[in-house]
């Protein structure tokens, strides 16, 4: 049984280039930064959740929330094969009981804050906004778009950002979780314009005031999906180590 199941819906997407020594601390052990062209990105990403359920069931008033992350993009070697990841700066979300579990069971980096959304709609084009209030003041992300999605293009950007299906949270110097995370592939819509009214430095610590005056490389607004989250994994070092020994005794 999944662990989450749920929609992501009309996921706002603002990537910004960043010094890959800035994410040094935050990689998880077994893990090492993805780039697009040679490019370190992080991104703030905004969305809703709909229709959620924990193990199968609903939660009453937990079932449709905002949340905003800012993350990063990491790959990880497993069997010869690569598994491509997030790794989450922060991910704010509107309901104390959500950064619970998420913090306490896959020792993610959720907090709780005051949010809302805003979804419009005229005869051509589509308004996605998300917003969030730290301490006093609110921060927003915004992004107008046409009203129709396409298809996302391979070998894009837009699908190097959300062709990631593992989710990495770090745990210790030598221990990571991991966990999958499934769906099919989005849609996006062609982005006209955007807004972002966000203090970096205080939401997201000071490490990441200079996004205050940094445009982002690329915005994106994608549709979501269906989407599930597994049960998490622990990658541990001291194991890893046991395993290879065992290997080549053999």
């Amino acid at each position: 049984m999944s662990f989450l199941k749920a929609e992501w819906r009309k996921l706002a997407i603002a990537n910004y280039k960043v010094d890959p020594s800035l994410l040094a601390g935050y990689l998880p052990y077994g893990t090492e930064l993805d780039l697009w062209n040679g490019r370190c990105y992080a991104s703030l990403v905004g969305f809703m959740f709909v229709n959620t359920r924990l193990l199968n069931c609903r939660i009453p008033f937990h079932v449709n929330f905002e949340e905003v992350n800012l993350r990063f993009y990491v790959k990880r070697l497993e069997r010869g094969e690569w598994k491509r990841g997030v790794v989450f700066i922060k991910e704010i979300v509107p309901k104390p009981a959500l950064t619970f579990v998420a913090n306490t069971i896959y020792n993610e980096n959720y907090e709780t804050m005051p949010m809302k959304h805003r979804w419009e709609e005229t005869e051509g084009e589509r308004l996605v906004a998300y917003s969030w209030r730290n301490n006093s003041r609110w921060q927003t992300f915004s992004v107008r778009a046409s009203k129709e999605a396409t298809a996302i293009a391979t070998g894009s950007e837009t699908e190097f950002i959300t062709e990631h299906y593992w989710g990495y949270a770090r745990v210790s110097d030598t221990r990571t979780n991991e966990y999958e995370v499934t769906h099919p592939r989005w849609n996006a819509y062609t982005v006209l314009d955007y807004t972002i009214t966000v203090d970096f430095g205080e939401v997201y610590g000071q490490g990441f005031s200079f996004l205050n005056n940094q445009e982002p490389a690329s915005v994106m607004l994608a549709e979501g999906s269906e989407i599930t989250v597994e049960n998490k994994q622990c990658i541990d070092q001291r194991l890893a180590q046991k395993a290879a020994k065992l290997s080549k005794k053999v």
